[in-house]
């Protein structure tokens, strides 16, 4: 990544050079224009590059491991396997309505947002057995609303099958492929003991040969612990492994650090058929 950035970089230098100083947005249309071209090349450029590398570094892992590159596919769960079928705002405020919630969808994300990224007092984890201590100080912190009523209706939602959806409506199939080649596959998630239950709701609890649930394993990403806790699980060791997230500091870092491969979803892969193909598992068509 160094010589693309360093190579953006004189360019920039040579357009303020050549500009004669009006880089600050004096410059004519054509000249504009001219950088917009030469960012757009330099983009290009270092797609090339990153794709390059990809390719270099699977073909070290297929020199060390085979054509199936690795032993285990590790999944997050929400953001990557599954998500909300509706925004969690508009759940909260469309159940919260009856219950005197006034604020408004973009507030109450705001607040959700704040409360979540805020250190939870009641514990060095989050998620502790069921999670309903740290999801009613959520719940309240994000509505204004402490009815008990209230938060027990929010709660058993988010455990039915029409509260999520599949990221990938083709997952069931890769999953299936993955599995048929041999390849051992876990969910690793940051969340309470409504897990297990919720995926098997989804009818997709089969698809995975173990789950690391964070209130299981007591440790939450990015601590390398529940990592190592699911390569246990699965029976294989941490190189063997790679783990597909979308948050690069919980999934990506957290991975890394436990001497797992790591990929991001959103950016590195975009659908579980690629993350099976950059493995080596052809995936046939439905």
């Amino acid at each position: 990544m160094a010589a693309p950035a360093l190579r953006s970089a004189a360019a920039r230098a040579r357009a303020v050079a050549l500009s004669g100083g009006r880089w600050l947005g004096t410059s004519s249309a054509a000249e504009t224009e001219r950088e917009r071209g030469r960012e757009k090349e330099e983009e290009e450029e270092r797609a090339g590059w990153e794709l390059s590398a990809a390719r270099e570094y699977y073909n070290y892992r297929k020199s060390i491991y085979g054509d199936v590159t690795h032993r285990a596919l590790l999944v997050d769960a929400v953001g990557t396997l599954v998500v909300p079928a509706q925004p969690t705002a508009q759940v909260y405020k469309s159940i919260g309505e009856k219950y005197g919630v006034k604020y408004s969808e973009d507030e109450i994300l705001m607040r959700y947002r704040r409360a979540y990224e805020q250190p939870w007092g009641g514990s060095r984890l989050r998620y502790v057995d069921d999670g309903r201590p740290f999801w009613q100080h959520i719940v309240t912190s994000s509505t204004g609303c402490s009815d008990a009523q209230y938060f027990e209706e929010l709660y058993q939602y988010f455990m039915t099958e029409k509260a999520w959806k599949l990221c990938d409506p083709d997952a069931e199939n890769v999953f299936k492929a993955l599995r048929r080649a041999g390849v051992k596959t876990a969910v690793v998630s940051n969340f309470d003991t409504r897990l297990r239950p919720l995926l098997q709701t989804l009818k997709c609890d089969h698809w995975f040969d173990a789950v690391a649930v964070s209130a299981e394993v007591a440790a939450e990403k990015p601590n390398p612990t529940i990592f190592l806790k699911a390569c246990e699980l699965l029976g294989v060791k941490p190189e063997e492994a790679v783990h597909v997230g979308d948050d690069r500091r919980n999934d990506i870092w957290g991975a890394r650090d436990a001497g797992c491969d790591a990929w991001l979803w959103g950016s590195d892969v975009h659908s579980f058929k690629e993350v099976a193909e950059r493995i080596g598992v052809e995936v046939a068509n439905k």
